[in-house]
């Protein structure tokens, strides 16, 4: 770097936690440059387009569109005249195998008929836990999610809190509190698996999650969640940053005892004053911090980490059936037979089990360009143990009887006649994830948010290991999900100093004539 130009920011990944991170820096003055071994930007959030059909790869939906306005708002820009929002009305449907089912709805009055549809006697435990929610939101969200807590002071600070929210009861037990019926009870549970914890022992705090949906909605980002990647990415080249693909970062370089830039696969090295990771924290210092050592996450503290689970995900297209399944919206749940026990089979004991629950999307009834006209796109996600597990899955062997358990679940309980209507295919399973992602044990989420695995006790924003280090994703603080990815670069961006302006450049006096 030479004494004129700004400071330099290096991000590695282009996920939405990497391309928040970039646009906060861009906003501080930094010259940023992000690489991503991808061929696009997005990370898990990306896309791949196959026969027509655009298969959205990871999250589907927006229920804190407040934070990305926020972030927009940061960079002097307006989200809502960049990205299109859609609502969904209903949120999405679950489906039990008795024939039940739980419509999640943002009209309260919709809500409480629904819960008195079911169990009468349920509605004032309702209520009660609506309010429970929306208190563990202020504090969880609003609070801690939103501010750093790489200093145990931060959580010290907040222990009298945390006993009196009751953080150590998980998200089902508090439910149950609340909840006599069990079919109420997984309806108001079950939201950690979408940010990769087990809902039997994950902190109630993640009860917050009722109160996002009752007070945000639900959203699709018409384009799918690519569309805000890329413009995201636009944002970053508009502010004077580079967002490269198809480049990987091979190792973070430190000199004198700070990070000082990277080297690519190719064996290039890239100068920066900061480097921000939107890498698995895992894969970060396992991978990329590999020749340095560590105090605190060392690679014997990750091999006792707990992660989360894995993610076996079957993307497909449907020929001439847009006006069929009239019944099926954008969003549906499919109950297995179980819970609890099905629970443990994937984060306890690693067992691919037989039966299965499964969450729907079909974007097409929203978005018609994700699918030829008249035709669908869907995307159905299947949580599956991961791969670190004694008695790991083999998905070479599994990967084709697991996706026909699949179809033949989808055909008698939602999709009646899909395996005549599919024209293309592609399945994920939890390897895809190493492969792709670089996620260790194919892990969907990263480190899975259990209390002692949240807040300080995740790997921080700030690098405990390497000044001039910072964190972003799902790995780091407050955690997984698209609000909490984004979160990370807000909480980044309050602990990393204003970048050094330019320093202007003499005059250059001609010699008179």
């Amino acid at each position: 770097m030479t004494d004129s130009a700004p400071s330099r920011a290096i991000v590695i990944g282009a996920g939405l936690g990497g391309l928040a991170s970039a646009m906060r820096l861009g906003a501080k003055g930094y010259d940023v440059r992000v690489f991503d071994r991808l061929d696009k930007p997005g990370g898990r959030g990306s896309s791949i387009t196959q026969g027509g059909h655009r298969f959205d790869l990871g999250p589907t939906i927006v229920t804190v569109p407040q934070g990305l306005r926020d972030l927009w708002a940061a960079c002097g820009r307006d989200f809502d005249a960049e990205v299109t929002l859609k609502p969904m009305e209903p949120f999405y449907e679950i489906r039990w195998p008795d024939g039940a089912t739980f419509t999640m709805r943002d009209d309260p009055q919709a809500m409480e008929a629904e819960v008195a549809r079911l169990s009468p006697g349920d509605v004032a435990g309702y209520h009660a836990f609506l309010a429970d929610a929306e208190a563990r939101y202020w504090f969880g969200f609003e609070d801690l999610g939103r501010r750093p807590m790489n200093k145990l002071w931060d959580l010290i600070k907040v222990l009298p809190k945390f006993a009196w929210y009751r953080a150590d009861r998980s998200v089902y037990a508090h439910a149950a509190k609340r909840f006599r019926d069990e079919r109420l009870r997984f309806a108001f549970s079950f939201h950690p698996l979408f940010i990769g914890g087990d809902p039997f022992r994950v902190t109630s705090m993640y009860a917050l999650v009722s109160h996002l949906e009752k007070a945000f909605g639900v959203h699709y980002a018409m384009g799918g969640v690519q569309a805000i990647a890329q413009t995201m990415a636009g944002v970053v080249r508009d502010q004077g940053g580079q967002v490269q693909t198809g480049v990987e970062v091979d190792e973070i370089l430190v000199r004198n005892g700070r990070a000082c830039g990277v080297r690519l696969q190719d064996g290039a090295e890239i100068d920066a004053d900061i480097v921000v990771s939107n890498a698995d924290a895992g894969h970060t210092y396992t991978r990329l911090l590999r020749n340095r050592p560590k105090r605190r996450w060392s690679d014997a503290k990750l091999k006792r980490t707990r992660w989360s689970m894995g993610l076996y995900v079957w993307y497909f297209g449907t020929r001439g059936t847009r006006e069929m399944w009239r019944d099926v919206g954008h969003h549906s749940i499919v109950v297995g037979p179980r819970y609890r026990e099905h629970i443990k089979d994937i984060f306890i004991r690693g067992h691919l089990a037989e039966d299965m629950s499964l969450y729907v999307h079909r974007p097409s009834v929203t978005d018609p360009s994700v699918a030829p006209e008249g035709d669908d796109t869907f995307y159905v996600l299947s949580p599956v143990p991961h791969l670190g597990h004694d008695n790991g899955v083999d998905w070479a062997r599994e990967e084709e009887p697991y996706r026909a358990r699949m179809l033949a679940m989808l055909e008698d309980r939602l999709l009646p006649g899909l395996s005549e209507r599919i024209t293309e295919s592609l399945t994920f399973t939890p390897e895809t994830f190493r492969d792709r992602y670089l996620s260790p044990l194919g892990a969907g989420f990263s480190i899975e948010p259990r209390i002692l695995q949240s807040a300080w006790f995740r790997p921080h924003n700030v690098s405990e290991e390497v000044p001039g280090l910072y964190l972003a994703g799902a790995g780091t603080h407050p955690g997984a999900g698209v609000p909490g990815v984004i979160g990370t670069a807000e909480v980044l961006a309050q602990l990393v100093p204003d970048a050094a302006p330019a320093a202007p450049v003499a005059p250059v006096r001609m010699a008179a004539e």
